[in-house]
């Protein structure tokens, strides 16, 4: 009689076995610029390049922990919600061996982050993202990607949220969507528009104790990534 876990484990066996990875694209607003957080390699290939953070998932792990693993151990950055954004999975993305990444991508309030480098990271940066440096492996396209996806998301979801507080005013939150979308919008348009794909609840409150007339407070229909429209 055949036993048929060996047969499955010799099956198996016959086949190439790729390697997964977990690649991180957060953005974030610091200085009133639209920037993401890169890693300088410590170790090769690629050594003293910058690259996205991330790493290799491991047998005990799902990709969700892995992408958090990994930004906590060589950023320090941890408690950003991530989103899956897309697998990359050329066989020559990595000169060492054949790796299939699914990447990762946040728009998250750097003011909660603490950077540091660890494992085999030698420095965490943000860098504008208009003035990048060269990107190991293919992260340049994993980075062009992710801002498309972003800027697109913007008009459809509350993926801004992360970046305001519980209650902000109309004019907050357009200064971060034209942070976000590198062009300045018209005021009027851009209300009727937030007005209308729904995102947002009246709060019934008002600024207080500010130099200019007082402005009504608002907050998003949900504090999570959400589509709408």
């Amino acid at each position: 009689m055949v036993n048929m876990e060996n047969q499955i484990t010799d099956d198996i066996r016959e086949y190439e076995h790729p390697f997964v990875a977990v690649d991180l694209l957060l953005f974030t607003i610091s200085e009133g610029k639209l920037k993401v957080l890169l890693v300088k390699r410590g170790v090769e290939p690629f050594k003293g390049g910058w690259a996205l953070p991330g790493g290799f998932v491991r047998m005990n792990e799902s990709i969700d922990d892995a992408s958090k693993r990994e930004l906590k151990e060589e950023c320090g950055v941890e408690g950003v919600y991530l989103e899956q954004l897309y697998t990359f999975g050329e066989p020559n993305r990595d000169p060492r061996t054949r790796v299939i990444s699914v990447a990762y991508y946040a728009l998250a309030n750097s003011e909660k982050w603490n950077l540091r480098a660890e494992t085999d990271a030698e420095e965490a940066k943000l860098f504008e993202v208009g003035e990048i440096p060269h990107l190991s492996f293919d992260h340049q396209e994993i980075f062009d990607y992710g801002i498309k996806r972003l800027r697109s998301k913007l008009s459809y979801s509350n993926i801004a949220f992360g970046l305001l507080p519980d209650e902000f005013t109309l004019t907050n939150l357009q200064q971060v969507y034209e942070v976000i979308l590198g062009k300045k919008m018209d005021k009027r348009n851009f209300r009727k528009w937030i007005s209308n794909i729904g995102l947002l609840l009246p709060t019934g409150k008002m600024t207080k104790n500010t130099a200019h007339r007082p402005a009504k407070l608002y907050k998003f229909k949900k504090n999570q990534v959400v589509f709408f429209g």
